[in-house]
């Protein structure tokens, strides 16, 4: 591979159904970097690539991929569609002479379909996970992740992502110095690191049955009071075993760690919506002191509570009106 003394080729493979704003930042990010020569293809075969509103005409077809440094998927619609065998057999080409190749979002698909992610670990969109968990049981499916660098194959999750993907490459290829920059143009965060979370809409699962809904139901209004599995159970009135069974048949999980994930739930609402201070948080939850909140949200969403609330309560005031200071009630 030719090291960035050169200039380094980024091919950006245009696949059918390519999500706009998936195609849009690798280009935008690449195709401002003097450092880096950019080229959009696609199949030979495919012809101009057709979407809702847009066409995207290409430079190159499949040949950019023998000379790129570098290969970026978007992401695209329909996952359950197959690549051309052009595709998948250049792909192969490409990694084999060593380019990086780089998923965004669902195009960790084509990768595993090329076989080029098996007995890795490799995340996508937290909503197409359990799908390419289930359709290729040998890749490490990381679904908590917003980007796995794995040397020389590289995935990110959904949009926003990919930017701090594309930042990261910037970053192992030119410093972090060239990274902030570019970060800068884009109004970026300048480093996320990819072992942050995909913030998904809540992490409690949801129920596929109903006969401990009203258990669950009267959970969530109690989240600041200590439970136990026994007390659960009476509550419920059914053997500790048996409630046990059925809350797992019912949410896959066990009671404690459904009511742990709601607790997070409910901090990350009051972390989105006020200012609340964090210990206050952590007794209308249940969470606990300010040092068990941070440790749960580091565990389970791989950033502090004041990370967390940095992120998303500006957006979020902005999105509803709401104004700092409200408080939260007692009863969770």
């Amino acid at each position: 591979m030719r090291t960035l003394d050169s200039r380094h080729t980024v091919a950006v493979l245009v696949l059918p159904g390519v999500l706009p704003l998936e195609f849009g930042i690798a280009t935008q990010i690449f195709g401002m970097e003097p450092q880096y020569e950019l080229v959009v293809c696609a199949d030979d075969q495919a012809g101009p690539v057709l979407g809702p509103g847009y066409m995207i005409t290409t430079d190159s077809g499949l040949e950019a991929l023998t000379i790129a440094d570098t290969v970026i998927i978007p992401g695209y619609e329909d996952v359950d569609a197959r690549p051309s065998v052009q595709v998948v057999d250049a792909l192969r080409a490409a990694h084999a002479r060593g380019a990086r190749l780089v998923s965004i979002c669902t195009a960790a698909f084509v990768l595993a379909e090329a076989g080029l992610l098996d007995g890795r670990p490799a995340t996508t969109h937290w909503q197409n996970a359990d799908q390419l968990r289930r359709r290729f049981p040998k890749i490490d499916v990381q679904p908590d992740r917003l980007y796995v660098d794995d040397g020389d194959i590289l995935t990110s999750a959904g949009v926003t992502a990919g930017v701090d993907l594309c930042l990261h490459l910037i970053r192992v290829d030119k410093g972090a110095t060239a990274a902030n920059t570019r970060a800068r143009v884009l109004v970026a965060p300048p480093q996320r690191v990819g072992g942050q979370s995909q913030f998904i809409e809540q992490l409690r699962p949801e129920a596929s049955g109903e006969s401990l809904a009203p258990l669950r139901t009267w959970m969530l209004g109690n989240l600041a009071r200590p439970h136990t599995v026994d007390d659960l159970a009476r509550r419920a009135h059914m053997s500790r075993r048996t409630m046990l069974r059925r809350f797992r048949e019912e949410t896959g999980t066990s009671p404690m760690a459904w009511l742990v994930d709601a607790r997070i739930d409910k901090a990350r609402q009051l972390l989105e919506t006020t200012d609340t201070p964090i210990e206050r948080i952590g007794r209308v939850t249940g969470l606990g002191a300010p040092a068990s909140v941070r440790a749960a949200f580091h565990r389970h969403l791989g950033t502090s509570p004041q990370g967390y609330r940095d992120m998303f309560l500006h957006r979020a005031m902005v999105a509803s009106g709401l104004r700092t200071g409200s408080e939260p009630s007692d009863v969770a």
